[in-house]
């Protein structure tokens, strides 16, 4: 008698051409993830060769009950680390029945933004350094902290190791395994500093990709979290006081930067980033005022300022890019549950296409 488990890693292609495709996309929160299955006749790698599908939106907070049908549109695919074979896990942005974008489509709006010429010629690279806090199931308190206490003083768990540093590593470890797996180019991992929190890095990826990416690694890290019976969290402050808080800083560079006279390139890009900080700061990820407090490593959320290797300022620059004079800078102001398409799609508008 074979057992669940045996009947869940089933190989497909020992009895069948059909696949599994797992459509995802973002609902009405902006931040919650959801998908569907669909089995289709044969493998696929374009999207554009995916069927598109509908949904419930009034289950989703997307749409009203009495014209509730929404539709998804495949816009990337990666292998699905959980079914394997030559199953996969498909990215969707989401439409109207007539085809107008959905207010929460906020992919729609970065692709119009990566495909313009000027900014498609100046090809921007991002590393996004996603952040987040594993929870316990149930009682919303960081794993491996004693429920209803609290852990040593921050010290020793950036980067730490050992069972009294260290909580989840193998949801960390296996979520990155998974994520290349999938094709994503996840670039790295590490414990940081608030313990039960960690950190991954996305990139260097070319616009959309870079938002379809941290998209698709983040759905996986959902789905590892449910198998292991533990939250993710987000929140960009999940516990008040001397407790780093969780970001999303944004590496950034462009064609220009990246060549000889880049250093100017950047201090010119840094200063229109400065013009229109309020705006960044406005679009950056919900409750960020309670991580932005020039406090644990962040600036000031009023306050705009720059610095060579220094992480208490909006944008760093690393000391190699200033000893080569050219290269990228890090955005730190976006919180860990910022949208990726808005982020990057918005630093690309200012620093191309914005004409102060």
């Amino acid at each position: 008698m074979s057992l669940l488990s045996d009947l869940i890693n089933l190989n497909l292609s020992e009895s069948t051409e059909k696949i599994i495709a797992e459509y995802i996309w973002v609902g009405g929160s902006g931040m919650d993830l959801r998908s569907k299955a669909r089995t289709l006749p044969g493998p696929v790698s374009d999207p554009a060769k995916l069927p598109k599908w509908n949904y419930d939106g009034s289950s989703t907070d997307q749409a009203p009950g009495d014209d509730s049908e929404v539709i998804l549109y495949p816009q990337a695919i990666f292998k699905d680390p959980f079914r394997r074979g030559n199953n996969i896990l498909v990215i969707c942005d989401v439409y109207t029945p007539a085809g107008e974008p959905l207010p929460t489509n906020k992919r729609y709006g970065a692709a119009k933004i990566f495909s313009h010429p000027d900014v498609a010629a100046e090809e921007p690279w991002y590393g996004i350094e996603q952040e987040y806090t594993l929870l316990q199931k149930d009682v919303n308190w960081p794993l491996g902290w004693p429920l209803g206490g609290f852990p040593g003083p921050q010290g020793p768990y950036y980067c730490g190791i050992g069972a009294d540093k260290a909580y989840g590593r193998d949801i960390v470890d296996a979520h990155y395994k998974a994520c290349i797996y999938a094709g994503i180019n996840i670039s790295g991992i590490n414990g940081e500093v608030m313990p039960g929190q960690w950190e991954f890095q996305v990139g260097p990826s070319v616009g959309i990709s870079a938002g379809d990416e941290v998209w698709a690694a983040r759905y996986i890290l959902e789905r590892i979290t449910e198998i292991a019976g533990a939250i993710v969290s987000f929140d960009p402050k999940p516990i008040p006081g001397d407790w780093n808080g969780a970001g999303a800083h944004s590496n950034y560079s462009t064609k220009s930067m990246r060549e000889e006279g880049g250093y100017e390139v950047i201090k010119k890009a840094i200063e229109k980033l400065g013009l229109r900080h309020k705006e960044h700061i406005a679009a950056y990820g919900e409750g960020n005022e309670r991580r932005l407090t020039g406090r644990h490593e962040t600036a000031d959320i009023n306050t705009f300022s720059w610095g060579v290797a220094n992480r208490g300022s909006s944008i760093r620059v690393g000391r190699d890019t200033e000893k080569n004079g050219k290269g990228y800078f890090e955005d730190r102001r976006p919180a860990s549950n910022m949208d990726p398409y808005v982020v990057t799609s918005m630093i690309a508008e200012t620093t191309i296409l914005w004409k102060p």
